[in-house]
C-alpha cells in the first residue's frame, strides 16, 4: 500500500499534467450560474442539478421500480441532460460516485468504446485519467437505470473542476478519530454525510427560531460584544484591552442588560441571536464561546413565557421533522430519522411545571439501591422544613453528619456514597438559606429529573420547568409578590439537560442596585463569576422599564437535544481545542498535533 507521501506525489504529478490538456489544477471557469443548456427553460446548472436529485428521489420512491427511467440501451438521444457536479467520493469500474449538498449520485463515465454505447470525447477521457478521489468534477448527461437497479447519470461530457492534493480518509469509510474530526471539520463534513445533516439542521433550527419570534412581532437587534463591565449572567469573562481608548473590556457573557435597556427605550419585544463567551471549563455541555437566543417581552410574566416556550419548541421540532424525516426509512438508511426514532423524551405532551422546593421534597423520600433513583440521606424531608431557614440548616447538618451518613449509606454502591459525601462539601460553602435550597436542588433533584417526570406510559421523559428559584441566586429576576424569598423564574430541562432560563424581569431600580451590591460582596469573598455594579443600567431602570418577561436559550444545546447529539462539540462547526504544533514542509501539508484539551463529562 502506498504511503501518504507517495499518494501526495502522485496527485501532484496528475496536477502537473493538467495544463497540457488545456486546463489547470484549480480552474475558475466552471460556474453553477451558467446556462444548463441551449433551452432557457432548463435554467442554470444549479437548477439542473437540483432537478436531477428531485428526479432521483421520485424514481426511487417506486419501491425499487425506478419509475420512468430508461436503461442505457433504451436511450433515444433526445432525453434531458442533467448537470452533476461535486466531489468524487468513490470509483467503481466505469462509475464515479459524486457527493453534493443534495446527496450522492453515480456518474457512468466510459473511457473506452463499448458498442453500442458511446465513450466520452477523447479530450474528456484524458482528463478522466487524472482524476483522484476527493477531486471536484462535473459531468453532463441523461439519467438512466443501471444493470444493478441503481440510478446514474450517463456522462456525455466530463470536466475537471478542482484538485485535492491530500488523500481522503482511508477507503472513504469516513473519519472515526473523534479529535481529528473536530480539528479537521472540513474533511469531516464531506467524509461523513451524517455530520453534514446535523449542521444543515442547525441552520434550519436557527431559521425557525427567528420565524417564530418574527411572526409574533419581535424585533431582532444587535448589541455589543465588547462590554465595559461584567454583567448579564454570573460567569467568569474573557478580558481584553482597547488600545485607542486605553480601557479594559470583556467579551460579553450575555446580552441581557443591553436588551432590557431597549425595553426602557420603547421596543416592547426584542430578541438577539448571537455569540456569548464564558472563560470556563470545557465539557460535553460547555464551550468557551456559544450561541445564545435572548428575547424580552414587555407586559408579560414568566408564566406567559412558559406557554411561549412550549409553543416555540414544538414549532421548531415540527418544522425540522417536515424537512428531515423520511417515512419508511430506518436510521441506517437515513440518519436524521434516528433523531426522532431514538428520542428518549417527548415534546408532544404538556411540559411539567414544578416548584423547586416541591421537587426537593418529592425526591428526598424516593429511591433505593439498584433502582434508577438511588437512596438519599434526607428521607422524610418536608416542605415546611425546606421553607424554614433554621430548620433546614439543622436538618442538613444532621443528615450530612459524616458518622450518620456512613450508617445510613452502609451497603450503598460506591457511586451513591460518593455523590452524597460530595454534596456535603457543596452545602458547607453556602452562606444563605436561598443558596442552601438551590444547592440542595442541584445535587438532589437535577441529576434525576429524567426519572422523576415521565410520560403517561412511562416510556419517555417529559420536559420540566423548574420554578421559584431563591432570590439569592437570581440577581436579575423579579421577586415573587406572594413570596419575596423566591423569584418568578424558571429553568427548562429536557432529558436532564438545562436548555433555557427565564424570569419576570426586575424593574425596581433600588432593588436591582441592592442586588448588584450583593454581587460585589461576593466578589470580595473571591467569587470570580460575580457581576459588576452597572450604574448606567440602574439609571436606565430609573427612567422606568415596563413589566416584562425575559428568556435565554442555549442554541447549541437545543440543537443537541433535537438532533440527538451527545456532545456540544458535535453541533459546533469548530469547537474549542488546543493549538497544533505545526511543522510546515515544502508541500505545505504536514503538521504534528499537540495533546488535546481534556473534556469533562
Amino acid at each position: 500500500m502506498a504511503t501518504e507521501d507517495e499518494l501526495i506525489a502522485a496527485r501532484r504529478a496528475h496536477a502537473a499534467e493538467l495544463p497540457g490538456l488545456g486546463t489547470q489544477a484549480y480552474p475558475n471557469d466552471f460556474r453553477a450560474s451558467a446556462p444548463a443548456g441551449d433551452d432557457e427553460a432548463l435554467g442554470d446548472r444549479e437548477a439542473s442539478r437540483a432537478r436531477l436529485f428531485a428526479r432521483v428521489q421520485h424514481a426511487k420512491s417506486g419501491e425499487g421500480a425506478l419509475l420512468g427511467l430508461p436503461d442505457e440501451a433504451a436511450l433515444a438521444g433526445d432525453e434531458e441532460e442533467h448537470w452533476l457536479f461535486g466531489r468524487v467520493v468513490g470509483r467503481r469500474g466505469p462509475f464515479l460516485v459524486i457527493r453534493t449538498p443534495h446527496g450522492d449520485c453515480q456518474a457512468l463515465v466510459r473511457n473506452k468504446a463499448q458498442p453500442p454505447f458511446p465513450m466520452l470525447p477523447e479530450a474528456d477521457v484524458a482528463l478522466l485519467a487524472l482524476v483522484d478521489l476527493a477531486d471536484h468534477v462535473a459531468v453532463r448527461g441523461p439519467l438512466i437505470r443501471t444493470k444493478t437497479g441503481d440510478v446514474a447519470v450517463r456522462a456525455n461530457r466530463y470536466r475537471h473542476v478542482g484538485k485535492a492534493m491530500l488523500p481522503p480518509p482511508e477507503k472513504w469509510h469516513g473519519m472515526t478519530d473523534v479529535e481529528k474530526r473536530y480539528r479537521e471539520r472540513y474533511v469531516d463534513l464531506f467524509a461523513n454525510p451524517d455530520v453534514a445533516h446535523v449542521f444543515r439542521a442547525r441552520s434550519q433550527i436557527v431559521k425557525e427560531l427567528r420565524a417564530f419570534l418574527d411572526h409574533r412581532h419581535f424585533l431582532e437587534v444587535e448589541t455589543p460584544l465588547l462590554h465595559p463591565l461584567r454583567g448579564g449572567a454570573t460567569a467568569k469573562p474573557f478580558e481584553t484591552h482597547h488600545n485607542a481608548l486605553d480601557m479594559q473590556l470583556y467579551l460579553r457573557i450575555a446580552p441581557e442588560l443591553y436588551l432590557k435597556r431597549l425595553l426602557v427605550g420603547g421596543f416592547d419585544r426584542v430578541y438577539e441571536i448571537g455569540r456569548a463567551f464564558r472563560n470556563e471549563g470545557v465539557s460535553t455541555r460547555h464551550n468557551p464561546e456559544f450561541t445564545i437566543l435572548e428575547f424580552y417581552m414587555a407586559y408579560a410574566t414568566f408564566e406567559d413565557l412558559m406557554d411561549l416556550t412550549e409553543a416555540m419548541f414544538r414549532h421548531v421540532d415540527e418544522a425540522l421533522r417536515a424537512r428531515f424525516y423520511r417515512e419508511g426509512k430506518t436510521k441506517e438508511q437515513w440518519s436524521p430519522n434516528g433523531w426522532w426514532d431514538e428520542r428518549r423524551f417527548t415534546l408532544m405532551q404538556p411540559f411539567v411545571r414544578v416548584d423547586m422546593r416541591d421537587a426537593i421534597v418529592t425526591r428526598a423520600s424516593l429511591g433505593a439501591d439498584g433502582q434508577a433513583l438511588c437512596r438519599t440521606p434526607l428521607a422524610g424531608l418536608t416542605r415546611e422544613v425546606v421553607d424554614d431557614a433554621a430548620a433546614l440548616a439543622k436538618t442538613l447538618e444532621e443528615a450530612f453528619d459524616p458518622a450518620r451518613m456512613k450508617d445510613v449509606l452502609k451497603g450503598a454502591p460506591a457511586d451513591v456514597r460518593t455523590r452524597w459525601f460530595d454534596a456535603r462539601k457543596h452545602l458547607a460553602k453556602c452562606d444563605s438559606h436561598g443558596e442552601r435550597v438551590f444547592v440542595l436542588y442541584e445535587i438532589l433533584v437535577e441529576p434525576d429529573l429524567v426519572h422523576l417526570y415521565r410520560s403517561a406510559d412511562g416510556t419517555k421523559s417529559l420536559p420540566v420547568f423548574v420554578t421559584k428559584h431563591p432570590f439569592e441566586v437570581s440577581p436579575l429576576a423579579r421577586r415573587s409578590d406572594a413570596e419575596p424569598s423566591v423569584t418568578d423564574r424558571f429553568e427548562l430541562f429536557v432529558e436532564g439537560r438545562e436548555v433555557s432560563n427565564a424570569f419576570s424581569e426586575l424593574n425596581d431600580a433600588d432593588d436591582q442596585a441592592g442586588r448588584f451590591e450583593a454581587q460585589l460582596g461576593r466578589r470580595d469573598k473571591g467569587d470570580e463569576e460575580a457581576m459588576d455594579y452597572d450604574a448606567d443600567y440602574i439609571r436606565a431602570l430609573s427612567h422606568g422599564m415596563p413589566p416584562a418577561g425575559g428568556f435565554g436559550l442555549g442554541v447549541d444545546r437545543l440543537v443537541m437535544m433535537l438532533c440527538h447529539q451527545p456532545s456540544i462539540r458535535d453541533v459546533l462547526l469548530f469547537p474549542a481545542q488546543r493549538h497544533e504544533k505545526q511543522v510546515v514542509r515544502s508541500d505545505h501539508v504536514s503538521v504534528t498535533e499537540s495533546v488535546d484539551v481534556k473534556i469533562e463529562r
